[in-house]
């Protein structure tokens, strides 16, 4: 094993996990911070990427490994794919929903939902190349490096972007918010919001795999953000008590399987096209 790799991603992971806590603090010692838009929240969304970076520099690594060439040339399908993807699925969920009587679509109108989908599309891009990116990106390559398998990439992935948003869930996030998502306990949503992180994260890792950048993503990170996040915590749609945990758009068990079977889609594409090449 390489000795400076491994203790390279070590650090890292140990700084995104701490990073919120360190926001946390910072909070903490200063006054009138507004919940939800604090210094502390900005420097837990800021500290992975600097690290990144900065180890990066520091070990004279690749600069590949962060992933930031948009490598458009051969993968312009892949940002495709990507910015359909939340949409497709959020489709067939509320399809799902409404012939279950689970969702109620009453209030939903589309032109006030494509006018907010649209207007929060850019700053949603530029919080999410922070909000996530550089654990598929750089910590997905460092892994890779160490030689562990697909399933150890997801599940060290997952499980560390989970740990990355518990300072989010149990101190940043606006209580309103989380108990129109979910409406249980901020440690029992935690709990949740990882094993859906753990799901999802195989669909990023992959997406990351395939094209060698962060910016599919990105991109899938920012549809997500514009999209399902106002549909539910905005209320154009409602989901009938004690269903949220099935159905819902967000941390539904039924939405993280499809999630999951996309991910493992990319991952057959990658593995087939890497036999391909081989051969």
């Amino acid at each position: 094993m390489n000795k400076k790799l491994f203790r390279n991603t070590v650090i890292f992971i140990v700084i995104v996990i701490l990073s919120g806590w360190i926001g946390a603090l910072v909070d903490s010692l200063l006054t009138e911070q507004s919940k939800g838009d604090s210094t502390g929240m900005g420097i837990w969304l800021v500290l992975p990427m600097l690290a990144a970076i900065a180890i990066t520099i520091f070990s004279r690594g690749s600069w590949s490994d962060i992933g930031f060439k948009p490598n458009f040339k051969g993968n312009i399908k892949w940002y495709l794919i990507a910015a359909l993807i939340f949409p497709v699925v959020t489709a067939i969920v509320l399809i799902i929903g409404d012939m279950t009587k689970w969702i109620d679509l009453s209030a939903f109108d589309l032109r006030p939902f494509i006018l907010l989908f649209s207007s929060t599309l850019l700053i949603s891009f530029i919080i999410d190349i922070f909000d996530g990116a550089p654990l598929y990106g750089y910590l997905t390559s460092q892994l890779v490096k160490l030689n562990l398998n697909d399933w150890k990439i997801y599940l060290t992935v997952g499980i560390v972007w989970g740990m990355w948003h518990i300072p989010y869930y149990l101190v940043f996030l606006p209580e309103t918010d989380m108990q129109v998502v979910l409406p249980v306990s901020r440690t029992i949503f935690s709990i949740i919001s990882i094993i859906t992180m753990i799901c999802w994260a195989v669909m990023f890792i992959e997406l990351y795999r395939v094209t060698n950048s962060i910016w599919p993503g990105v991109v899938l990170h920012m549809v997500e953000d514009s999209l399902i996040n106002p549909l539910v915590i905005s209320g154009f749609i409602s989901i009938a008590a004690g269903k949220e945990i099935l159905i819902s758009p967000i941390t539904g068990i039924i939405t993280s399987i499809l999630y999951l079977l996309v991910g493992f889609g990319i991952r057959a594409y990658r593995r087939q096209a890497k036999k391909v090449t081989v051969s």
